[in-house]
């Protein structure tokens, strides 16, 4: 557990039910639970559906201050709870003054980060071409550029790197993504021209968009 000071200054308590945050707010906190449980749901299909139940040392809503998304999922107390909360300048004071915490979190996250990776593989052999779709409209929305262009190479490096396919097979989408008049390929650069029909193979369970 963490010491009292470190309760002092960055604790709270959550009265049972209470949520913490919900499914699609903007996060700007993580929390580390210090007694209690905490309930990780997400909603499916309309139906909200329990994804874990966090106990003592565990750490939840890390990506709000590592990239800061929208919460992926709602958190609820089961019982009181007591927490540590974290902004990303707060976590980095914490970390620099706590290393056995900091290792804890670094342990996790690569657990995590494992297990993603075994899930990364199933849903790959299920779903290579819309899983490639996903990564390349994230690789388009981050470029801020009017129409937004992307680096080819580079591109179809990073999507097999993350979901461990060989870089031909990113790179024969895209070509194929051009024939199907989504994007075009200039040298090295990739511009795109269609993004609601990139988002509908994104999307798409088999990503039929691109064939």
């Amino acid at each position: 557990m963490a010491s009292t000071n470190l309760f002092e200054k960055y604790g709270i308590v959550v009265d049972s039910g209470k949520e913490i945050f919900r499914e699609g707010e903007v996060g700007e906190l993580m929390y580390i639970i210090q007694e209690g449980n905490v309930r990780i749901s997400k909603m499916i299909d309309g139906k909200p559906h329990i994804l874990a139940v966090l106990g003592k040392g565990d750490f939840f809503g890390e990506m709000a201050i590592v990239t800061r998304v929208k919460r992926t999922a709602t958190a609820t107390a089961v019982g009181t709870v007591r927490l540590l909360s974290f902004d990303r300048a707060g976590f980095l004071s914490m970390i620099e003054k706590n290393a056995r915490i900091a290792l804890n979190v670094i342990d996790k996250l690569c657990r995590r980060l494992q297990a993603a990776n075994a899930q990364i593989q199933v849903l790959v052999k299920r779903n290579e071409a819309g899983l490639i779709g996903l990564n390349l409209s994230y690789a388009f929305a981050e470029t801020g550029t009017e129409p937004p262009t992307i680096d080819l190479h580079k591109t179809t490096r990073d999507i097999s790197l993350s979901l461990e396919v060989p870089q031909e097979r990113s790179m024969a989408f895209i070509k194929r993504l051009e024939n199907a008049g989504v994007v075009s390929i200039a040298e090295n650069t990739v511009t795109l021209l269609d993004r609601k029909k990139l988002t509908s193979i994104a999307e798409s369970a088999g990503g039929k968009g691109a064939t």
